[in-house]
């Protein structure tokens, strides 16, 4: 699905037109976007929740070159589904 599959179905389903979806849609994305860049991290109850892991500086090579680099540490997102969502992942009918 992409983002305006997204929106059709947001349209079709709250009986609105396709700009107002877009626009719920596009703010939806927007506050979660700006929240994770704020460096919160969000939980949505029987979706899941957008966390970050730490990943540490290690040693890494220049796959061109083969010289040895130094990687920094930096912040990773992940998502991790809710227990609701993966059951019905594992649960549905093929």
């Amino acid at each position: 699905m992409i983002k305006a599959d997204l929106v059709d179905s947001v349209a079709r389903k709250l009986n609105i037109s396709k700009q107002e979806a877009e626009t719920g849609v596009n703010l939806f994305f927007e506050v979660i976007k700006e929240a994770l860049i704020q460096g919160e991290e969000i939980e949505i109850r029987g979706f899941g929740s957008f966390r970050f892991r730490q990943r540490a500086p290690r040693a890494g090579r220049n796959p061109r070159t083969g010289e040895m680099v130094k990687v920094p540490p930096k912040k990773v997102l992940y998502f991790k589904p809710s227990k609701l969502l993966r059951e019905a992942l594992n649960h549905q009918k093929k």
